[in-house]
């Protein structure tokens, strides 16, 4: 019979449990991760936007990311081209890719999202390409 490994527990968590880390624009919960779930190959979250918020524009050069819109509707630029997305619709941005999640639409949207693999390092995961500064540009 196979057994799960003695080190690798299982984790729930809820979104509440999470503080919301609005650095770079909008509402992000990363929900498990190697730090609180032990996960080896990705982390996982939810993101909120309200109208008018944005996700500063970023790039990962080792994961690629997996999105997903639960609610509402998001613009999400790639490379400069923009994207829009509405509830049911699910992408996929390559490593390298530069994206920007923004909510230019009149209602609150939600989305979730899942990154791997992981880097090497957990500073060498997100490279910010603009600042979060309203009116602030591209670096």
């Amino acid at each position: 019979m196979r057994q799960r490994p003695a080190h690798r527990p299982l984790c729930r968590v809820h979104e509440s449990e999470v503080p919301a880390d609005r650095r770079r624009g909008g509402e992000i919960r990363t929900l498990l991760s190697p730090r609180n779930a032990g996960s080896v190959s990705g982390f996982s979250g939810v993101a909120r936007l309200a109208p008018g918020e944005r996700i500063a524009e970023h790039y990962h050069p080792y994961s690629e990311e997996f999105l997903y819109v639960v609610e509402g509707s998001l613009t999400v630029d790639l490379d400069g081209q923009p994207w829009r997305l509405r509830p049911g619709d699910a992408l996929l941005v390559p490593p390298g890719t530069r994206h920007r999640l923004r909510n230019d639409g009149t209602a609150a949207a939600r989305a979730v999202f899942h990154l791997g693999p992981l880097a090497p390092r957990p500073e060498l995961g997100h490279v910010d390409t603009e600042s979060t500064e309203p009116g602030g540009g591209s670096r």
